[in-house]
């Protein structure tokens, strides 16, 4: 969700068997030397989203210095010439040996025997933008790895628009500006390893008309009206008080990734912690970020780790990528997470926890993807990624597989259900933590700086950012091995009988209901909220005017068609290690708005400085509004 930036470190890489190269491809042989964070850095597919819209949770691997590490042609990053314009597009036409392959991840998750389902299943995939080279990089990907072709002319693969419809297509942004740049690699990465992982399932890419939530939502229906059968969501932000009903679709598989900056975000702006969303829904599957390792030759799963690097990189210049996850501030968690034997020990109280299943997601141990559609860097081609936007279509993939839900109305059950009844059809992630962690890497070893006790210390060392036995917040249940967890252990009857509670509703002031409940919100709810017309008052501007004002000058008023919460957020425009965000700058402000014409101003006595900064107001259940303005 940045475009910052991240080194990472790496304990091994999964690899297959030397010998015979797959459609081509040179496979990693055993005294093949791990890629080394002193070699390579890792940056965002998407640039960071404005207030109410969602950025992609994929990463790619860039090489820091393209002509001294071997085997860069599918990772170099293209210079810039004096001028700053950028040098012509680099094509680079073979994976890197060390990227995993559908093969790879079919190995190492058991999946490599599993027979396709008995009907044809359809994998949805909602994201933002046009990839405008999607089918064709798809039929690329499908050759060099000798898949069966999934392609329009064979029924394999449709692209449409949010509503539904093969035309007209959004626009394509993959090389555009900011805030909403690198879309198109990121829909290339999902189709792909949706394909290669269930290489029988037909592929339904939905594309939003911008990375707004609310174009998003309108996809995500589309998606499930239209008959997938398993939607991969790559995407998500902060948390909003009400669960969307475009993620509450019984009898569909709706996975959703965690998130590449730790629990609650601490990557990201160490102000702003969050749980991300639509991960946090009770209605879809959290999917975690983890580490993965394989015997070799075999390929065989060996171990698995939480995701996490730790520090800020050599010399603290440089950001870093870890699993996302945390405990829902609004929504309450279903039965059947609640029911695990060590919910006592997560942290969460009756919440929701992020993530429910995880699977690989380290960009050094990443996936290869084509995309021919150049890149907001100018690249274009054979490229590494990772993030929890692989982890997510990997899972959505697996249940395809086993088959879809089969009829339980929300299938993260059947991981629950399966973890006890089945243990060994999953594979516990029992070490690591995605908590916070400071001090910079050891390059030369590749370790975190920090101990695992001490990335723990952001949760109080609780299962919900530190792994072990059984269920915890970084890895879920677990990852895949085979098809077994994804398969109901018990016959759903309208959900009596299964052996698990239906969920039961969070408590009425929070204004969310539980899975497989209906909601009955008050007259006021059953409007969308739409705050407009936000202005500064006349008394801010003046005294915004003067030197050095303070925060509770900060005053604005503005419009609601409905009474809601509205929560309130000040940030100031900052450059961090050569990037530019948003800090928040004042604690938020959370209050209840009246219908009509309102004005409020910020509480602090902090003094603000020359620069820019950003009021964003947000209402429950609607989309963010913002205004910007200058001091000094």
């Amino acid at each position: 969700m940045k475009t910052h930036i991240r080194t990472t470190t790496i304990l091994g890489l999964l690899a297959v068997a030397s010998g015979p190269a797959i459609a081509g491809v040179a496979l990693a042989s055993p005294a093949q030397a791990a890629l080394s964070p002193a070699a390579y850095t890792v940056g965002a597919l998407c640039s960071t989203p404005w207030p109410g819209h969602a950025g992609c949770m994929g990463l790619r691997l860039v090489a820091k210095a393209p002509r001294s590490v071997p085997d860069t042609r599918a990772l170099a990053h293209v210079g810039r010439s004096p001028s700053g314009e950028a040098s012509p597009a680099s094509e680079f036409k073979e994976p890197i040996p060390e990227s995993l392959t559908p093969r790879m991840l079919l190995t190492a998750y058991g999946l490599s025997g599993s027979p396709p389902p008995a009907s044809t299943q359809t994998i949805g995939i909602v994201d933002a933008y046009d990839d405008p080279t999607a089918a064709a990089d798809l039929e690329h990907y499908d050759s060099q790895f000798a898949l069966p072709a999934c392609t329009s002319a064979n029924g394999c693969f449709r692209k449409i628009n949010q509503e539904g419809a093969e035309a007209p297509l959004p626009p394509s942004n993959s090389n555009g500006e900011e805030p909403e740049a690198g879309w198109a690699q990121e829909i290339a990465n999902d189709i792909e390893v949706a394909h290669g992982v269930c290489q029988s399932c037909h592929i339904l890419l939905v594309e939003a008309n911008s990375n707004s939530y609310e174009d998003l939502f309108t996809a995500e229906n589309t998606a499930a009206r239209l008959g997938a059968s398993e939607i991969s969501n790559s995407w998500g932000g902060a948390e909003q008080e009400g669960d969307s009903p475009a993620f509450n679709h019984p009898g569909v598989v709706i996975t959703a990734s965690a998130g590449d900056d730790g629990y609650r975000n601490w990557l990201a702006e160490p102000e702003a912690r969050f749980t991300a969303y639509p991960a946090s829904s009770p209605h879809v599957i959290a999917v975690g970020g983890t580490r993965l390792l394989s015997e070799q030759p075999s390929g065989s799963w060996r171990s698995e780790t939480v995701w996490n690097d730790g520090g800020e990189g050599a010399g603290g210049k440089e950001g870093l990528g870890a699993g996302g996850g945390g405990c829902s501030l609004f929504f309450a968690a279903a039965p059947w997470q609640q029911h695990v034997s060590d919910w006592s020990s997560v942290g969460c109280g009756s919440n929701r926890a992020v993530a429910d299943v995880s699977a690989d997601a380290d960009p050094y141990t990443g996936v290869a993807v084509y995309d021919s559609t150049e890149n907001p860097e100018g690249d274009k081609g054979w490229g590494v990624i990772g993030g929890t936007s692989v982890a997510s279509p990997i899972i959505a993939s697996v249940f395809a597989l086993a088959g879809g839900a089969q009829g339980v109305e929300y299938p993260a059950r059947t991981l629950y259900e399966n973890a006890v009844k089945a243990p060994a059809s999953l594979h516990d992630v029992i070490s690591g933590s995605n908590g916070e962690c400071l001090r910079p890497f050891d390059e030369k070893t590749r370790a975190s700086g920090c101990s695992v006790a001490e990335e723990a210390q952001s949760c109080a060392a609780g299962a919900i950012c530190l792994a072990g036995p059984g269920y915890d917040g970084p890895s879920g249940v677990g990852t895949p091995n085979g098809i077994g967890a994804f398969q109901p252990s018990s016959t759903p009857s309208g959900e009596a009988g299964g052996g698990a509670r239906s969920p039961q509703p969070v408590a009425a002031s929070s204004g969310v209901a539980s899975p497989g409940t209906t909601p009955v919100p008050a007259a006021a709810a059953l409007l969308t909220p739409v705050l407009s017309a936000l202005r500064l008052t006349r008394s801010a501007i003046a005294a915004l005017n003067r030197v050095r004002p303070r925060v509770s000058h900060v005053g604005f008023a503005f419009t609601l068609n409905v009474a809601v919460r509205v929560r309130v957020t000040l940030a100031r425009r900052v450059r961090v290690r050569g990037r530019t965000l948003w800090k928040i700058v004042s604690p938020p402000l959370t209050t209840s708005a009246p219908r009509g014409r309102d004005s409020r101003h910020l509480n602090g006595r902090g003094v603000l400085s020359s620069g820019r900064y950003r009021l964003t107001l947000t209402p429950a259940r609607g989309n963010a509004a913002s205004i910007v303005f200058q001091i000094g």
